[in-house]
């Protein structure tokens, strides 16, 4: 018996998505609730479980079609048995000559690390060629052990993975630049909805918003000593690592409280102040950053703010990530310094008026004292809609910030 497989309910206002990859192919068997598709919405991507135990029919939309919540995209024939050699659905782009055909024949390979089945996506698949890594040796850290652009990143930058590449047979070697002499590639891809999203919202904020940025610096000496001394202590005790961020939410909730302008926004000729603080953090998905949102941080402690985030970061790995835990938001910390940010000029988020840039710790000579020291040091940058936000608050926020942090007692006694 056939069972048709349709576009689930995707959230409040919500009619439509992006299919962003086929998981299972005519021909191969599934079981009730396995994955077989991932929907890519304005901010998350959906999987798409099968409705019963059988074999994977016909496919109704291809990779990179717009289908609408309730269409059907597929059929799931109940108690079938699976080809022995089933079709792949042919992918949703140009191809882009002999580098992908090679990154293609290792997955075919039996796989050592993820499992073979499963396609890669696109932003894989070009992370694979771009790297020249062996997809069958990668083990996979997305949800049901699918590879991500992260693992395939990180499979490049260990030395084995370099000694393997440098240990290419004479003939290979001599092979390689023949096939690719003169060889200038292009590859058109699909933009993803959720970039599509992220490039409409962030124009329009550029559009609407008199939008400024002020720059300060803080000395994390006080923060990196605290957490070194009680940092085992923490994780014992919550089962949380302590990071940073806990710290930088925290002083936050208490520099808005002193300028609420900053966790205010505009609508129509009005201006809304908050008594809560909602503060959006960006945290890594194996399709791109996603920013979910921590509910009244100002009534949580640092170690609620850590747990939150955690759990946060397990769960955009694994793609369940709720829509609803993406939305709203009255203020934006974003960490560039993870990746090695030394000072950028974030783009606000609307409705929200203000964004902070936390960005990398490095130690440069500051005077202490009468005396040249170093210091480890980070640059903060507060992006905000000036139309609201007035220079003199921009920088009262940011001094505040600056003062919890070099004197995390702040924190505890609320100063």
């Amino acid at each position: 018996m056939a069972t048709e497989v349709k576009v689930p309910t995707l959230g409040e206002s919500i009619t439509e998505a992006t299919l962003g990859q086929w998981l299972k192919q005519p021909g191969e068997a599934v079981k009730a609730d396995e994955p077989i598709a991932s929907l890519e919405t304005d901010k998350v991507a959906v999987d798409v479980p099968s409705p019963v135990d059988g074999v994977m029919g016909e496919h109704s939309a291809a990779e990179g079609d717009t289908v609408l919540v309730g269409a059907t995209i597929a059929i799931v024939n109940a108690g079938g048995q699976a080809s022995t050699s089933a079709t792949p659905a042919p992918e949703n782009r140009t191809a882009v000559g002999k580098a992908e055909a090679a990154a293609a024949a290792p997955a075919a390979k039996p796989a050592q690390g993820s499992d073979a089945g499963m396609p890669l996506s696109p932003s894989v698949r070009r992370a694979v060629i771009e790297n020249q890594v062996d997809p069958a040796g990668v083990q996979g850290s997305g949800k049901g052990g699918r590879l991500t652009k992260e693992d395939v990143v990180a499979a490049a930058a260990k030395p084995e993975a370099k000694a393997a590449s440098a240990g290419a047979s004479p003939a290979s070697a001599t092979a390689a630049p023949s096939a690719t002499a003169g060889d200038r590639r292009e590859e058109r891809v699909r933009m993803t909805r959720l970039r599509q999203t992220v490039a409409k919202r962030l124009k329009e904020a550029q559009n609407t918003a008199a939008m400024l940025t002020t720059f300060n610096d803080v000395d994390m000496t006080a923060v990196m000593e605290a957490r070194a001394k009680y940092k085992d202590l923490f994780e014992k005790k919550h089962g949380v690592r302590l990071g940073f961020m806990g710290f930088f939410v925290k002083a936050a909730c208490m520099a808005l409280k002193d300028v609420p302008s900053v966790n205010a926004s505009i609508e129509g000729d009005e201006i809304v102040y908050r008594d809560y603080a909602d503060i959006s953090v960006a945290v890594s998905a194996p399709n791109g950053l996603v920013v979910p949102v921590i509910r009244d941080a100002q009534t949580l402690s640092v170690a609620g703010i850590e747990r939150t985030i955690g759990d946060f970061g397990k769960r955009a790995k694994d793609g369940t990530l709720k829509m609803d835990e993406m939305r709203g938001g009255t203020f934006t910390i974003s960490n560039g310094g993870v990746f090695g940010s030394l000072m950028s000029t974030p783009i606000i988020n609307p409705p929200q008026s203000a964004v902070l840039g936390l960005h990398r710790i490095e130690e440069r000579p500051v005077v202490r004292n009468g005396q040249i020291v170093a210091r480890p040091m980070m640059y903060l940058a507060l992006s905000y809609d000036h139309r609201l936000i007035d220079g003199r608050e921009a920088v009262t926020f940011l001094v505040a910030l600056k003062n919890a942090i070099e004197d995390p007692t702040r924190l505890l006694i609320d100063l």
